[in-house]
């Protein structure tokens, strides 16, 4: 298991440009199954996670061709339907949370998959009955063995259905759009989630030929035709990175450039870090953070202490609230971080408090951090990542504290940033990998 030595207290500075968003590349990369053409991604990160999902759709039969180092030609036009009932698959699959997402193309097109229950962090109960229950109402129908193996089919094909999620899962909203492209006749789902990942896939299937409406809404309409083809797509920065590096200028007190944002993307995440105080200027594209020695939480009007909660888009998100945790440590005032979707992800502010942070755990969905104001440093010490977006708030916290800490199991970290040790090195950060 590998691990961080991180040598903190340093002021960061330069340029960084952030990875293709993960939680984008797990959707595209499922939608090559759509079709027997080819498709052409750029902009993919060389993560752990999407690196492992292209090696289950090569490995399934799909032809990978490495263009760039950024960019892949996929074409499945001879998916070998027996490797899903051989134990390499069941293997590669449960170890991935992101192959679910072939449920809803392979049931479209070659109407049967099956799947074991995929694996993830362990951030809280994450259930896939959306996904079920949506391709369930198109037309498929589910077995289950035992509590960890799905088998579903669609013997007769798939028809359009109108459905009301009972949730806005990003995950489970792709699955049943995909599926909804091939389907005979009309599909409308309410209660869509719409994040910009969603809306990159919604643009993707339309210019292979889909029929949807109502894109960037929680209203989705969408006529089933009866082939996609091919298509050139390139995947939008992570916007989960550049929220992490707002986050690292802010708490290391450096100057920062982030570039290539597509900040009309981003939603309300630069505003979020600007009521903890965190100065950002847009240039372009690019987004400046200043060096700053304080930053100071706002308040409500009325003077009462600020909340920072997550919800489905355009709502903050959920993968950016550890961050915000971690940079109020350092702030000036006080705030309630309630972390509504996941109650397992505030389970690392035990290792804040061990490096010196004011952060009071209420209960497994909010946490009262009071800020420092930079009066006094966090110190370094040993921990263990238990999750990927907790992973990188801690070596944030690293960064910014005295001395030396040690941050274990490292691979959930790799899982979602691209080689973030040596990008950080480059603007300056003692990170020694073990």
């Amino acid at each position: 298991m590998a691990s961080f030595e991180v040598i903190g207290g340093k002021p960061l500075k330069g340029e960084i440009v952030p990875q293709g968003a993960k939680n984008e590349a797990l959707q595209i990369l499922c939608a090559v199954l759509l079709t027997e053409e080819p498709v052409t991604i750029s902009n993919i990160p060389d993560i752990r996670d999407v690196n492992k999902l292209i090696e289950l759709l090569r490995d399934m039969g799909v032809k990978v061709g490495k263009l760039a180092s950024d960019t892949y030609r996929f074409q499945a036009d001879a998916v070998n339907l027996d490797y899903l009932d051989t134990p390499e698959f069941i293997a590669q699959a449960g170890a991935l949370r992101g192959s679910v997402m072939i449920l809803g193309p392979m049931l479209a097109r070659f109407g049967r998959c099956q799947l074991p229950k995929p694996g993830g962090d362990k951030i809280g109960r994450r259930p896939m009955d959306t996904h079920f229950l949506g391709l369930e109402k198109l037309g498929g129908k589910l077995t289950l063995e035992g509590l960890d193996f799905y088998r579903i089919k669609a013997e007769n094909g798939l028809t359009g259905a109108y459905m009301m999620l009972d949730e806005a899962s990003v995950t489970g909203t792709a699955n049943i759009l995909m599926a909804a492209s091939l389907a005979k006749g009309t599909t409308t789902i309410y209660n869509a989630a719409c994040e910009p990942y969603l809306q990159q896939l919604c643009k993707m299937l339309v210019r292979m030929g889909a029929n949807i409406n109502g894109i960037g809404s929680n209203l989705l309409t969408i006529e089933g035709v009866e082939r996609l083809g091919g298509t050139d797509h390139r995947m939008l920065p992570d916007m989960i990175e550049i929220g992490s590096f707002i986050g690292l200028a802010a708490m290391t007190g450096s100057e920062i450039t982030i570039k290539d944002c597509q900040i009309p993307e981003l939603g309300i995440i630069p505003d979020t870090f600007r009521k903890l105080g965190i100065q950002l200027e847009f240039r372009g594209d690019d987004i400046h953070i200043p060096a700053q020695d304080h930053y100071e939480i706002a308040t409500y009007l009325d003077g009462s202490i600020l909340t920072v909660s997550d919800h489905t888009w355009p709502g903050f998100t959920p993968d950016l609230l550890s961050i915000v945790l971690v940079v109020a440590t350092q702030a000036k005032g006080t705030v309630l971080i309630h972390q509504k979707m996941f109650e397992s992800r505030l389970f690392f502010v035990d290792k804040l408090i061990d490096m010196g942070a004011q952060v009071i755990l209420c209960d497994p969905h909010r946490a009262t951090v009071i800020g420092l104001d930079q009066q006094k440093r966090l110190h370094g010490i040993t921990m263990t990542s238990p999750d990927i977006r907790a992973g990188v708030a801690l070596l944030i916290a690293a960064l910014s504290a005295e001395g030396r800490s040690v941050i274990e199991n490292v691979e959930q970290i790799d899982r979602g940033y691209q080689h973030i040790d040596r990008r950080l090195t480059a603007l300056g950060a003692q990170i020694r990998r073990l």
